[in-house]
């Protein structure tokens, strides 16, 4: 039985009526349980938990202390390509959108890989628009080839691999996947990616047990939230990291909560996604899967997320661009044209694939967690 069959066992529950009738004394118990079940994750999404973040609070800030201490790994993306064969209605690398597209060469890599490795980060994230064509396979592993020079771990946020193509891609050095469904509601997803290989829901939804099966040591997943009603795809998202984590106990399953930002389409989220929904969601989801790595990207502003880190969050993007090659572009730019023309010399060149909220830079991000009482982690792990 894969995740869609889990899924599937659900599909059809009464959600509204299941979290109308949580009471307070369902999230009571779930705060003084070490080992929660399904129906206790409802409770603690539900609205009447929200009478009880407070609580929540406390339980998650010291479950995280206990799994992780007060540490936060950082990392930061960089963009390979932003070349795209899908049609998604709300990213900025729509095939159909008219933007100047860009792949990086190998020595573009190299220059990116020097930047981001000279600020000490040792963890990167490495992305490409889905084109099988002009991003294949053995373009990836060449530019793993590149970064493992400069990075001690190395995961890709790519479109979804077949099992055999997740082997080769980690005998080449890369042992993290992020890999987002979106958005659980089979047909919300289907609305929402008209054309284009990631139209195959369940392709995209194996992808991540393909990844774990093909000795993947960290494996992020998520969903996109503004797509669909909040609470019901944190539910399938939860239900999806335990089916994970119960099935790969050596992978370490994480998760990312991100929210429609701009892009250059003009997309607008159908379903409002507030701070404190936030702060509800990662509190949910930090007592109900203790074990689970939480991260908070730049999608968010630079206050909300510090106001995050007690509450369950352990990884943390910095010095962040979602632009092709951006780190070594926004570098030269800083020097040549002055902030302001560089950023609209950079747009109209190299369009992002979202806007970012928070644009400190690495140094930053460390200052303010020292300040804050917590350990930046550069580096973690590396390949023997």
């Amino acid at each position: 039985m894969g995740f869609y069959d889990v899924l599937n066992q659900y599909k059809n529950l009464d959600f509204d009526k299941e979290f109308r009738e949580s009471s307070a004394k369902d999230i009571r118990e779930s705060l003084t349980l070490d080992s929660l079940r399904i129906e206790h994750l409802i409770a603690l999404l539900s609205p009447e938990a929200e009478n009880h973040l407070e609580a929540m609070a406390q339980k998650a800030h010291e479950i995280t202390l206990r799994y992780f201490g007060k540490t936060i790994q950082l990392y930061t993306p960089m963009y390979l390509s932003n070349y795209c064969d899908n049609q998604c209605l709300y990213c900025g690398f729509n095939l159909q959108n008219k933007i100047e597209r860009k792949k990086l060469e190998l020595y573009e890599v190299e220059k990116e890989a020097q930047f981001i490795a000279e600020t000490g980060l040792k963890h990167i994230l490495i992305l490409t628009g889905e084109s099988r064509t002009l991003s294949p396979v053995v373009y990836i592993r060449d530019c793993v080839k590149i970064l493992k020079k400069y990075f001690s771990s190395i995961a890709i946020e790519i479109y979804p691999l077949t099992g055999n193509e997740y082997a080769e891609i980690v005998s080449s050095g890369v042992d993290g996947l992020t890999i987002y469904q979106e958005t659980y509601n089979e047909v919300v997803y289907k609305e929402m990616h008209q054309a284009g290989p990631k139209s195959d829901y369940k392709f995209r939804l194996d992808a991540p047990e393909r990844g774990a099966m093909a000795r993947i040591r960290n494996i992020n997943i998520g969903a996109l939230l503004g797509l669909y009603d909040w609470r019901k795809e944190i539910f399938f998202m939860g239900l999806h990291a335990k089916y994970l984590q119960d099935k790969f106990t050596d992978t370490e399953i994480g998760i990312s909560v991100p929210r429609i930002r701009p892009e250059v389409s003009g997309f607008k989220a159908s379903f409002t996604v507030s701070d404190t929904d936030i702060v509800q969601i990662i509190l949910s989801l930090r007592i109900f899967l203790p074990r689970l790595g939480i991260s908070v990207s730049t999608r968010e502003s630079p206050e909300f997320r510090d106001n995050l880190l007690p509450l369950g969050v352990t990884r943390m993007s910095a010095g962040s661009t979602t632009r092709v090659g951006g780190h070594t572009i926004r570098n030269v730019g800083r020097r040549t044209w002055g902030v302001g023309r560089k950023e609209k010399a950079e747009e109209r060149a190299n369009p992002a694939q979202f806007e970012i909220y928070d644009t400190r830079s690495v140094e930053e991000i460390k200052l303010m967690l020292e300040k804050k009482g917590y350990q930046p982690v550069f580096k973690d792990w590396m390949h023997i």
